[in-house]
């Protein structure tokens, strides 16, 4: 049988890190997008060359190191430069990330997990075959992200909440829903899904 991939998502401060540790904890792979999003941008020689041609010089330090901050400046103030990064970057993740679940399958896992914010938005869900969001209210997500990022202010959480699908067409897109609305229990939602996707994959 082949191993059943799920994607799971949901906007900033939903709580999607915590939802994929107590997936790791049952012994399931966690692809983390960003994670690997990051490593490929630093450390694929090609899709540096595209960056530097794209952005400049000052993408990368002399030292040869991404200049992630400067990255983010560029293509936050500019929606044409994001969707720019974004086309660049997703292709190369997208390769990664089925190389990675190959191996995953060869492990003999019945299903892996991969975590990604702009699932929907990058087309990435297309490689899937089942998506969770992991829903909370926005007022919970910002105080959420002011508590775990005090470098951000309330108007940088709105301008990233501005960016992404809203968390209405998320549920309404996904095939499950995790709450994570500091009312409901996680692990419960959780084995649930766990026991159902061990049946199927």
């Amino acid at each position: 049988m082949s191993m059943l991939r799920i994607g799971i998502t949901g906007g900033i401060g939903s709580g999607k890190s915590i939802i994929c540790r107590l997936f790791q904890l049952l012994g399931v792979p966690v692809y983390d997008s960003d994670y690997r999003a990051k490593w490929i941008m630093a450390n694929d020689l090609s899709l540096r060359a595209e960056l530097l041609a794209a952005f400049g010089s000052q993408t990368f330090s002399e030292s040869g190191q991404l200049d992630r901050a400067y990255l983010a400046r560029v293509a936050f103030s500019n929606p044409a430069q994001l969707t720019q990064l974004n086309a660049l970057v997703h292709p190369h993740v997208g390769r990664d990330f089925e190389t990675w679940a190959a191996a995953q399958q060869q492990a003999g896992h019945a299903y892996s997990l991969k975590e990604a914010a702009l699932l929907f938005e990058s087309g990435a869900y297309r490689q899937l075959d089942r998506i969770i969001t992991v829903f909370a209210p926005q007022d919970v997500r910002q105080a959420r992200v002011l508590r775990r990022d005090p470098h951000r202010t309330a108007a940088d959480i709105l301008a990233i909440v501005g960016k992404q699908m809203s968390e209405e067409e998320k549920v309404q897109r996904a095939d499950y829903v995790v709450y994570n609305d500091d009312q409901q229990l996680l692990i419960p939602q959780v084995l649930a899904l766990d026991t159902l996707f061990r049946q199927q994959g």
